[in-house]
């Protein structure tokens, strides 16, 4: 245990039950709505034991700057949740020494009828801030977020981008202890997302901890000194960020960007195709979870055509975790040429120049025949992957990161001459 520590977890484990209720097919088709209720009482219900975490046990100093990596759905969430005290372990305890404040969901406690200037006296007293401490700080909370001119407006009328640095602000300037952050820069310009890195940096000046979840590797290595590596609930590496991260980066595998997709799941369409498989490759053509923000995106689909189709169009999509839409591209977008297939296994390869900043995305996928674009099959939850920056500092996260995507551009100087043009 560390000595003048601020966070100290001692075997934390975290268990939820997932139910599920077994397939009722007694008159399923005609009756189902009418008697489900009654009839459901009946009915098995299966339980799945998840171990979001399982025995998670490390200390932080006063002061410290921690990175925690890992993939999504691998236990940093809810192992932050529980050091913000929003949910309790199901078994080993987490000592807290200091106020805490998390940006676990940005913006929580904002309401959207309510202006921006209400919405920092309501957000500040719910962290904890007396008004006069709020009166104190109000100028430069507003500054910080840089939405003066909009401080008297609904913050329904924000743009995802001022709410998130409206929120972030209230949050920092309450000045707690330690400080929880989950990818709170995954929203927000350039320019702020360096305040943010700059924030949390003199904190840990101040003496304050910092912990910081982000996929962002050039983020995590510019801000901290220690990485933690969670993977399964357990803790994989806890030491030097580079270090963390080079074994983070080298531990993606086949299994983890194998999606096989079964007849019923998730798949919707005709009954033409079978889609058996859809995966992420790396540059060697081998499964992985990640790429990185500056290469291309290969993907393979394996699809099984049962009755000939003609003039298809194949397409793929990227959105967010949140489902929105960032891209969509089809096969034939360039030549407009639609494909026909006779019966038989394909695979489909695709590669997409890749625009994404650092983050946990999806793909889509699906196929439509003929000018009616009638469907031939539809997966909305393809594949889960992730997009990660390791440029070398600060400077590299912040010019390759603005806005939603990452763009690319020519760019061409020529001399500026004075003299008139003959």
């Amino acid at each position: 245990m560390v000595g003048n520590f601020a966070i100290n977890a001692d075997s934390i484990s975290k268990r939820y039950s997932i139910g599920q209720r077994a397939p009722y097919k007694a008159l399923r088709d005609k009756l189902a709505n009418l008697l489900s209720s009654p009839f459901r009482k009946n009915v098995p219900v299966k339980t799945q034991l998840l171990w979001a975490l399982k025995d998670v046990t490390f200390s932080i100093a006063e002061g410290e700057r921690v990175g925690i990596i890992g993939r999504n759905g691998a236990g940093k969430s809810t192992l932050l949740k529980i050091l913000s005290r929003i949910t309790e372990p199901t078994s080993g305890e987490a000592q807290i020494r200091g106020r805490v404040n998390s940006l676990l969901e940005v913006g929580t406690g904002f309401h959207p009828e309510l202006t921006g200037r209400e919405n920092v006296y309501l957000n500040g007293s719910i962290l904890g801030m007396r008004k006069a401490e709020i009166d104190r700080k109000f100028d430069e909370m507003v500054a910080f977020a840089d939405v003066d001119k909009f401080i008297d407006t609904q913050v329904k009328f924000y743009s995802s981008g001022m709410f998130v640095r409206l929120a972030f602000s209230v949050a920092a300037h309450l000045e707690p202890e330690i400080l929880l952050v989950d990818e709170v820069l995954a929203v927000g310009d350039a320019a702020f997302q360096k305040k943010c890195l700059g924030k949390m940096e003199g904190m840990t000046i101040q003496g304050r901890t910092v912990i910081f979840v982000s996929h962002n590797m050039a983020a995590v290595k510019s801000l901290c000194r220690r990485a933690i590596w969670i993977d399964s609930g357990s803790i994989v590496a806890d030491g030097e960020p580079q270090s963390v991260i080079t074994s983070y980066i080298g531990s993606t595998g086949a299994d983890a960007a194998d999606y096989e997709i079964s007849e019923e799941k998730h798949v919707t369409g005709s009954s033409k195709v079978r889609v058996r498989r859809v995966r992420l490759l790396d540059s060697h053509e081998a499964g992985t979870f990640t790429v990185f923000w500056n290469q291309p995106i290969q993907l393979a689909l394996e699809f099984e055509v049962r009755k000939p189709i003609k003039d298809a169009s194949f397409g793929v999509g990227v959105v967010t975790t949140n489902g929105v839409p960032l891209l969509t591209v089809h096969h034939n977008d360039n030549d407009g040429q639609l494909m026909s297939l006779d019966c038989g296994v394909y695979i489909m390869h695709v590669t997409l120049q890749n625009p994404l900043r650092a983050g946990t995305y999806r793909f889509v996928f699906g196929a439509h025949e003929g000018l009616a674009k009638s469907s031939i099959f539809y997966i909305p939850d393809a594949v889960q992957f992730e997009v990660l920056d390791v440029g070398q500092g600060t400077e590299h996260y912040i010019h390759h990161n603005e806005g939603l995507i990452n763009g690319n551009a020519t760019w061409r100087l020529a001399s500026h001459s004075t003299q008139p043009a003959l």
